[in-house]
């Protein structure tokens, strides 16, 4: 189990609650209770806190587990598509209903479509948030050669848009080259280094996982590395950019808040 931010999020939601609850149901038999109290407070201290505390901490808990959660993007591997800086919404609900900190999916709902753009665990340690774009459903078969990708034997169309300029996050600046890409029903753009050797990746995608990529695909650490993300590890689809500020960087954008993410 991670003791990270939704951990104690839970246990904070959990504890106050309870206060609150048990108070409730013991009140009226115990009314000499030894607590401190605020002045003119007829309510002992940890109760007016957990009162004020819970609902706050329940609404913030269910919005963040089961509708929505932010992320910043902290690496160029999905340039051109998310930069460095750029603040997102994850779609919380739309490859099934978890439960938080044990991740248990309770309500199925959807399942990742080839293109999407979607946040899951990093298979390797299993706490790591990682964004990728689907590229290999269970069952496919994935081939890529040459800057060339094959799905289950298809080369997928890329159409060369001009050079372009990605800026990494320690804000060196790459000459790239970008693309426009096809991928099932998703057109996007894609860069890449003209001329650069990379991996020479076949593989079929065992059920139950998904095969993933950057946009960035010569400077994106993926499943041509460290091969299948499980079905379990996924967290959401990536929506919409709400912000967008890289100190240090590009600073702020405004004209990046507000483009949906595809």
């Amino acid at each position: 189990m991670d003791f990270n931010l939704e951990f104690w999020l839970v246990v904070a939601t959990a504890v106050t609650g309870i206060i609150w609850l048990l108070y409730a149901l013991f009140s009226k038999k115990k009314k000499n209770i030894n607590l401190v109290t605020d002045s003119g407070s007829k309510d002992p201290v940890i109760l007016e806190y957990a009162k004020s505390f819970f609902p706050v901490l329940l609404i913030v808990l269910t919005l963040r587990s089961f509708i929505a959660e932010p992320f910043r993007i902290p690496s160029g591997s999905m340039i051109p598509t998310l930069e460095v800086g750029d603040f997102i919404l994850v779609n919380k609900f739309s490859y099934g209903i978890r439960l938080p900190v044990l991740h248990t999916k309770i309500v199925e709902v959807g399942e990742p479509k080839r293109g999407d753009v979607a946040v899951f665990r990093y298979p390797i340690d299993n706490k790591t948030d990682y964004i990728k774009r689907v590229i290999g459903l269970p069952g496919d078969k994935i081939r890529w050669e040459n800057k060339r990708l094959f799905v289950n034997g298809e080369e997928v169309q890329h159409t060369p848009i001009g050079p372009f300029e990605a800026r990494d996050q320690r804000n060196h600046v790459q000459q790239t080259l970008r693309l426009s890409e096809k991928l099932g029903d998703v057109e996007h753009d894609i860069v890449i280094i003209p001329n650069s050797q990379g991996p020479v990746d076949e593989t079929v995608v065992p059920e139950g996982h998904y095969f993933m990529m950057g946009d960035n695909r010569d400077n994106s650490n993926d499943s041509r590395y460290w091969k299948f993300v499980p079905e379990e590890n996924l967290v959401g689809k990536a929506l919409v950019i709400w912000m967008h500020w890289s100190m240090g960087g590009d600073g702020l954008k405004p004209s990046r808040i507000g483009q949906v993410i595809k």
